[in-house]
């Protein structure tokens, strides 16, 4: 039950946060940009996506490999 309202909870909120962006999308009006403008807005979104998916890879895989057990088990333990 806990699951299923957490669902639509997020679901809920992400309905929320397409319609906020459309609206704000369209109240800009006729906003130009560039293909220069283009090509650094999408870069950036890769980059950014391809920065986080590293990071987490590194989590996961600094997780999985054991190098963490040291450090938490702490000096007494």
């Amino acid at each position: 039950m806990k699951t299923a309202a957490l669902v639509a909870l997020l679901a809920a909120i992400l309905v929320l946060i397409l319609l906020t962006g459309i609206y704000l999308w369209s109240s800009v009006g006729e906003a130009e940009i560039s293909l220069h403008g283009l090509i650094a807005m999408t870069l950036g979104g890769l980059v950014s996506l391809a920065l986080g998916g590293g990071l987490m890879f590194l989590v996961f895989y600094s997780n999985r490999s054991g190098h963490d057990d040291e450090h938490h088990r702490g000096p007494h333990g």
